[in-house]
């Protein structure tokens, strides 16, 4: 585990996607320089740094790093598991661990983009408060539902008691923009991103306004 303002030297694998601490990840990698990466994290248990990518024109080819910018901040990525698929990719699934700030980028010759990071504060552990546990409830119920999918989208544990996992777990299934789960992610309060959460919930008349539970 990484410490607060620790600097490291993180290998980049851009997406069209937001990973939260504790969230999985899903990728299908067929490009050499990303396949050699995810392998030898796979090999030896070192995260790559996963990061949402901004592209400046049009592309329909998520890893095309030629014209755009990396989000300041992303979140490293264990190797869960790395299977090779009919089509020749490989699908991995990966979990999130702690956040980092981007520094200064480099990419190398193959195009494999390197970044000189600075690790960020993971969220501190917050029960969350009593006006939000409707939207705790409304998670737990939500989870139920996805239960019966063949892949898991949501890792055990749950931790139902602790603000800021609650809160990623709502960003990765609501569907709101990237950037607004990029924004809500960078968060360093867990408890303002839960009341976030919340009040969209409730925007959106998941909750009952003004009330403290379904």
């Amino acid at each position: 585990m990484a410490h607060p303002d620790e600097s490291r030297d993180v290998r980049l694998f851009p997406l069209r996607a937001v990973l939260f601490p504790g969230g999985l990840l899903s990728l299908k990698v067929f490009e050499a320089r990303y396949l050699e990466l995810i392998m030898e994290c796979a090999q030896s248990g070192e995260p790559f740094g996963a990061v949402a990518w901004i592209p400046s024109v049009s592309s329909n080819e998520v890893r095309d790093t030629t014209h755009g910018r990396f989000e300041a901040v992303g979140t490293l990525a264990q190797v869960l598991s790395a299977e090779s698929s009919p089509s020749r990719m490989l699908v991995v699934r990966c979990r999130g661990l702690e956040r980092f700030r981007i520094e200064s980028t480099q990419q190398r010759v193959d195009g494999l983009w390197t970044a000189g990071a600075r690790m960020l504060a993971q969220d501190e552990s917050r029960a969350p408060s009593p006006a939000l546990i409707g939207t705790v409830k409304a998670l737990a119920t939500a989870i139920s539902k996805l239960a019966g999918q063949a892949s898991p989208r949501i890792a055990r544990p749950y931790l139902f008691d602790d603000a800021g996992w609650v809160a990623n777990r709502w960003c990765e299934l609501l569907p709101i923009p990237q950037t607004a789960k990029q924004r809500l992610m960078e968060l360093p309060d867990p408890m303002v991103r839960l009341q976030l959460v919340n009040d969209f919930l409730r925007q959106q008349g998941v909750l009952a306004p003004g009330r403290p539970g379904p």
